[in-house]
């Protein structure tokens, strides 16, 4: 069949009509939001009445422009990122999830840790930006598709880090415990609370004035620029970096078997010919290409981007967390300031576990001066040099000056919000 080309641009014209009127109605009214099928099981010839019946059972979640601020701490593993989420979970008006993307990750990329895959990474990003805008939406059920085994009636208890979250481990999600105090244990909470609600939870996070997620699981800020400029959340990015001599000390003690040959290097003082350096240049060049978007302020960051030095955090949490604060537009409240208090001053038996938060938090900032030797922080400073310079971390010129605390490695450097 022939058409003229009148009959053409008459129906692309109303293509175009169509795709205007459904983004306006999308962006000015309420959107019904459903779980979708799992996208590692999905096919043709899925049971469509189940999935309409699954989304039946799922509320409509209201379009609100910003009303919540919704924040991101974009880390790396073992850089005081479980200590600033901290920070936002004790917060009454906060709901705090610990690390939701680990799903995600062990979903998509089963038995690795970190794929070096290009294409790994992508399908990864995608599938992890897509859960990030539905739990800021207060879309839990989302997390469905990627919880294994698959939640039954909305209720699993295999929620990566539950206890984590001060928020499911109190009323409405967890009625048994009733008010959560500060030292609450996060295997407490799996115990008395018992298998986690999703629909329970979602009411708790529409409750909630703001969203707050941890994770190390997105490798720099530009690949969140899709969410930072979607207008239906208010996003807000605390990239938390830390110097990476610190992390690589703080790895070898903590991943025991995936950093052995390191730590072979520092008992015996001889490199192995197969030492997996890109555990050390990956967190490097990852920190140098995030914070140099950041710090080079394009548009699209503008209020939205904030740098936060673990070590400035660690030597001044208070006055540092107000500032987080201030940057992002919430009062901070008692609970915040009260659990400071009680955990930026504890020793090493206070913590009972890898990822436990109470410490010394400025000794613990200097400690990887002593864990470390001279050889490694002298190949360390070599092939990170570019974002130490970045990051204002000074090189240590000898052993001497490395294991010498009254020099400061860390110049003072006053990253302002980009506003």
């Amino acid at each position: 069949m022939q058409c003229s080309w009148k009959a053409v641009l008459l129906l692309a014209l109303a293509s175009i009509a169509i795709q205007y009127t459904a983004i306006r109605t999308f962006t000015a009214k309420s959107f019904h939001s459903c779980p979708i099928p799992n996208p590692v099981n999905c096919s043709l010839s899925q049971d469509t009445d189940a999935a309409d019946r699954l989304c039946d059972e799922s509320p409509t979640f209201s379009y609100n422009l910003s009303r919540k601020t919704h924040v991101l701490i974009l880390a790396t593993t073992r850089s005081g990122s479980s200590f600033v989420g901290q920070l936002f979970n004790q917060h009454f008006d906060v709901f705090y999830l610990f690390e939701p993307l680990y799903h995600v990750q062990y979903t998509l990329i089963p038995k690795l840790t970190q794929s070096k895959s290009t294409t790994d990474r992508r399908v990864m990003l995608g599938a992890s930006r897509d859960l990030l805008r539905s739990l800021y939406d207060c879309d839990l059920y989302f997390l469905e598709n990627y919880i294994k085994p698959q939640p039954v009636n909305h209720t699993t208890d295999r929620l990566f880090r539950r206890g984590a979250s001060k928020a499911l481990c109190s009323p409405p999600v967890c009625e048994s415990l009733g008010g959560v105090d500060l030292h609450l244990e996060e295997g407490d909470c799996v115990k008395k609370c018992g298998t986690l609600n999703l629909t329970l939870a979602t009411e708790s996070c529409r409750e909630h004035g703001h969203v707050a997620i941890k994770t190390v699981r997105v490798p720099e800020v530009s690949d969140l620029r899709a969410l930072v400029e979607d207008p239906r959340l208010n996003l807000k990015v605390i990239q938390l970096v830390r110097d990476p001599r610190g992390i690589l000390a703080s790895r070898s003690e903590t991943f025991r078997d995936t950093y052995r040959l390191w730590r072979i290097w520092d008992g015996t003082g001889r490199k192995p010919y197969n030492l997996d350096v890109t555990q050390l240049t990956t967190v490097c060049d990852d920190f140098w290409n995030s914070v140099s978007t950041g710090l080079n302020r394009p548009p699209w960051l503008k209020g939205k981007y904030m740098l936060v030095r673990y070590e400035d955090l660690a030597r001044n949490p208070m006055k540092k967390t107000e500032e987080i604060y201030d940057f992002l537009g919430i009062p901070m409240d008692s609970n915040v300031e009260r659990w400071i208090q009680n955990n930026t001053r504890g020793d090493r038996s206070s913590s009972k576990h890898k990822y436990g938060t109470v410490r010394n938090s400025a000794a613990t900032a200097e400690k990887w001066r002593f864990r470390l030797s001279y050889e490694i922080v002298a190949f360390t400073q070599h092939a990170c040099q570019q974002v130490l310079a970045q990051l204002g971390y000074k090189t240590a010129s000898s052993e001497e000056e490395l294991k010498n605390l009254s020099i400061s490695l860390v110049e003072e450097r006053d990253f302002l919000p980009f506003s």
